[in-house]
C-alpha cells in the first residue's frame, strides 16, 4: 500500500478543522495564489496554465457571492464588489494582461487583510 502525501494529508485535515472565518481566509489566501501564478504562467507564455488559474479566482469569487448572507445591507456592496473582480479577472484572461491581474491582486489583499482583521476583533471580543 503506498503512503499519502504528509503534505496532502495535512492540507486535509487543516481545511476539515477550520472554522468558516479561516476558510473564507484560506479561500482569500488561495486566490491571491493563482493570481500569483497566473502571472508567472503569462510571463512563461503559458497561456493554458494562466487560463486555467484564472478560471480559479473566478470560481473563488463567485463562492464568495454565493456565501454572502443578502439580510445585510453591506452584502450588496460585496456582491458588486466580488462581481467587478470577476468581469476584471475575466478581462485579464482574455488579454493577457499582467496589469489587471495586479489591480485584481490589490483588491484581494484588501479585503483579506480587513477579513483577517475582522477576526482577530471578534476573537478578543469573545474573551
Amino acid at each position: 500500500m503506498v503512503a499519502k502525501n504528509p503534505y496532502a494529508k495535512y492540507a486535509s485535515n487543516k481545511i476539515n478543522t477550520a472554522s468558516g472565518e479561516e476558510l473564507t481566509l484560506m479561500l482569500y489566501d488561495g486566490a491571491l495564489k493563482f493570481c500569483n501564478q497566473a502571472i508567472i504562467a503569462l510571463e512563461n507564455k503559458d497561456l493554458q496554465k494562466a487560463n486555467n488559474l484564472l478560471i480559479r479566482v473566478q470560481d473563488i469569487l463567485q463562492e464568495f457571492q454565493i456565501t454572502l448572507d443578502r439580510r445585510y445591507p453591506i452584502s450588496e456592496n460585496l456582491f458588486n464588489l466580488y462581481d467587478f473582480l470577476i468581469d476584471r479577472t475575466m478581462t485579464a484572461n482574455l488579454k493577457k494582461d499582467i496589469a489587471i491581474i495586479e489591480e485584481v491582486i490589490g483588491f484581494i489583499r484588501q479585503m483579506r487583510e480587513t477579513w483577517k482583521q475582522a477576526m482577530l476583533l471578534a476573537r478578543k471580543q469573545q474573551f
